[in-house]
């Protein structure tokens, strides 16, 4: 007598689709928590770090530089304490932080000051510990900035730790002299590179500016310029009109 079989049902068309679906949604969850947790990125809207980062260029903070926090964490704000994998950030790296006054905004600014720096401006000149920071004029420079042209002078500025960047200046601007800010322990003195197109940690918070910006409000570091377009385009307009594309700033290094 011959044996009797039978066969399995197979999976409803409904059921395949569920684990289709289910199964790209996993891999588009797994990529963007990937995506995020590696970097982030910002495009530069205003002048205040010009010459380094100019107005559209899009710009990506490396989370993992410094570990993560309540604003770099992959899934979101939350209310957490602290840093995860912490790594503390060296002075004169680009910096993406939440605004400590408006943590829903987000700034770009490189980091001058550490945990019980003591920082001033003095006719214009940076002092870090009541030591004047040395600086080189490399030549002229003009700025467009609230419509108009501006003239500016242009510097190499190196840091006490030996990173040298560059920075524009005018003559007579409103932070040339400032009080002397001490840095608190857990926080950083940030600045722009166009020290006077910049509202930074050398204005308080309740005059618009940034303050001493804590820890826990680092977002990344930025290495690098992904893509740029001219000021004021969109990509529709560069797509269309590649005159928009700043391609020589394409996947630009900074420092």
């Amino acid at each position: 007598m011959a044996e009797q079989t039978t066969t399995k049902p197979g999976p409803s068309r409904a059921r395949r689709i569920y684990e289709e679906v289910r199964g790209l949604a996993v891999t588009a969850a797994v990529m963007l928590f990937a995506g995020t947790a590696i970097g982030q990125p910002f495009i530069v809207p205003s002048g205040s770090m010009e010459p380094t980062l100019m107005i559209g260029d899009e710009i990506a903070a490396a989370k993992y530089a410094y570990g993560y926090g309540r604003y770099s964490l992959p899934i979101g704000v939350l209310p957490v304490r602290g840093r995860i994998l912490d790594r503390a950030p060296e002075r004169g790296d680009i910096v993406v932080f939440a605004l400590p006054r408006d943590p829903t905004q987000t700034y770009v600014k490189r980091l001058i000051g550490l945990p019980g720096d003591r920082i001033q401006m003095r006719g214009g000149e940076l002092f870090i510990n009541g030591v004047q920071v040395p600086r080189r004029a490399v030549g002229q420079v003009t700025l467009a900035e609230g419509g108009m042209r501006v003239s500016a002078m242009k510097y190499i500025e190196t840091l006490p730790n030996g990173r040298a960047h560059d920075i524009v200046k005018v003559t007579g601007g409103m932070l040339d002299d400032t009080p002397v800010f001490t840095v608190p322990p857990g926080s950083y003195f940030m600045m722009g590179d166009n020290r006077d197109n910049s509202l930074d940690s050398r204005v308080s918070p309740d005059q618009g500016g940034v303050g001493f910006v804590p820890a826990e409000n680092l977002i990344g570091r930025v290495d690098r310029v992904l893509f740029s377009i001219t000021p004021f385009a969109n990509w529709l307009q560069a797509i269309a009109d590649p005159v928009e594309l700043r391609v020589t700033r394409f996947f630009h290094a900074v420092n």
